[in-house]
């Protein structure tokens, strides 16, 4: 009788050390992925390791602290390694005297977490693989740790933040998520002091379910407010039902809890992924911009009702058929309606300029979003008298 050829389960160097991490990842608290990622680097030959987080203004990389970590000044994302490899997603390589820098995109989901930056004598492909895998077990870390501490909310604060923007930064979803067929990217200003500006979306099977809202006024009133819309919204979705019954909800819900002189502007959308079929509700809300080949070809003008909470009539349900690439811009009336001192409102079409100006670089869609959001706030002198929240999606095929 001939014996079975024996497989071979021994574990291997690159096996050892990323079974290092998943191994301690069930119990390991949250201020000590620092120490570990340390541990595992330096038994890979590196040295000098930081775990880089976007602060919430995303214009920085701001180093995580942790015992094993090196520290440092933030990076600006805009002039940097990190903020090249933060931005395109790819690895980015720096040659010097003392060895190779190397940066390594965090990515969960397709949403950007932040940078993993490592020194080796030397870098080889095998080098290359254990990192980029290690780089992808901490971001499942820091995703999965976040809600159990406080830490990496503080690394990405760079200011004093409103118990208003508190509420909605923790009622959002990841602020992108890349996928086969589609992605998407969303931005909130002023990051540190938003209020009644919010969205939400979900992947359900081949159907993205997305939602942007607007709630009247400033403050603990309006995020009170966009938290119930919120609520409504995911509690509708859930249970399956169509927009304009997820219109009426909503509805129901601010009507009652705020009466019938507060109201949310609104827009709820679903994206069949595989065919690019798009449906959406308006209800008070801007209409959304179509980009076509890297060009605005214009708005989603649809009917309307009233906004969520004013007890409107059943919304009409817009459709459209996208093509492969079609990008769709959906945005607050802050986006538009703000204005420079003593100068007339941006409006819309200078808007379409600048999303055409940026669009015409075929960026994806994370690095579009920030820079059209980041643009206009240099346009307003750095500050802003409303919300002005966006969010992109594009239809991949």
């Amino acid at each position: 009788m001939t014996a079975e050829p024996r497989t071979d389960r021994s574990e291997s160097f690159g096996e050892a050390l990323l079974g290092a991490v998943l191994d301690r990842a069930h119990e390991l608290p949250p201020h000590l992925i620092g120490p570990l990622v340390a541990d595992v680097v330096e038994r890979l030959g590196g040295r000098c390791p930081q775990v880089l987080l976007q602060d919430y203004g995303q214009l920085l990389l701001v180093p995580l602290p942790g015992e094993g970590l090196a520290d440092g000044e933030p990076h600006v994302i805009d002039d940097s390694a990190a903020g090249r490899c933060f931005l395109d997603a790819v690895s980015v390589e720096l040659p010097g005297e003392d060895g190779v820098r190397i940066h390594l995109p965090l990515l969960d989901g397709g949403d950007q977490v932040g940078v993993l930056a490592v020194t080796l004598n030397h870098a080889d492909d095998d080098a290359r693989r254990i990192l980029r895998r290690l780089s992808g077990l901490v971001a499942d870390l820091l995703v999965t740790k976040h809600g159990y501490s406080d830490l990496f909310f503080r690394t990405r604060r760079g200011e004093p933040m409103s118990v208003a923007a508190e509420i909605q930064w923790s009622l959002l979803p990841p602020l992108a998520m890349i996928m086969p067929r589609v992605a998407l990217a969303g931005v909130l200003e002023p990051a540190y002091d938003v209020a009644g500006d919010s969205f939400d979306y979900a992947l359900n099977g081949d159907v993205l379910h997305l939602a942007m809202i607007d709630a009247m006024g400033h403050g603990l009133d309006a995020a009170t407010m966009a938290t119930v819309a919120i609520g409504a919204y995911r509690h509708a979705r859930r249970l399956g039902t169509g927009l304009t019954e997820i219109y009426a909800f909503m509805d129901e819900a601010v009507a009652k809890q705020f009466g019938t002189e507060h109201f949310v502007t609104a827009q709820m959308m679903r994206l069949d992924t595989t065919t690019g079929h798009l449906q959406w509700v308006n209800a008070g809300h801007p209409a959304p911009i179509l980009v076509r080949d890297h060009r605005v070809t214009g708005r989603l003008v649809a009917p309307t009702t009233l906004p969520v909470g004013l007890g409107g009539a059943e919304p009409e349900i817009s459709a459209l058929g996208l093509e492969r690439g079609d990008r769709v811009l959906c945005f607050t009336d802050g986006l538009i309606e703000e204005h420079a001192a003593g100068e007339e409102q941006f409006g819309e079409e200078r808007l379409i300029d600048w999303v055409n100006g940026l669009e015409g670089a075929g960026r994806g869609v994370r690095a579009v979003a920030r820079a059209l959001s980041h643009t206009l706030k240099r346009a307003r002198g750095g500050r802003t008298t409303d919300d002005a929240t966006l969010l992109l999606v594009e239809w991949r095929g």
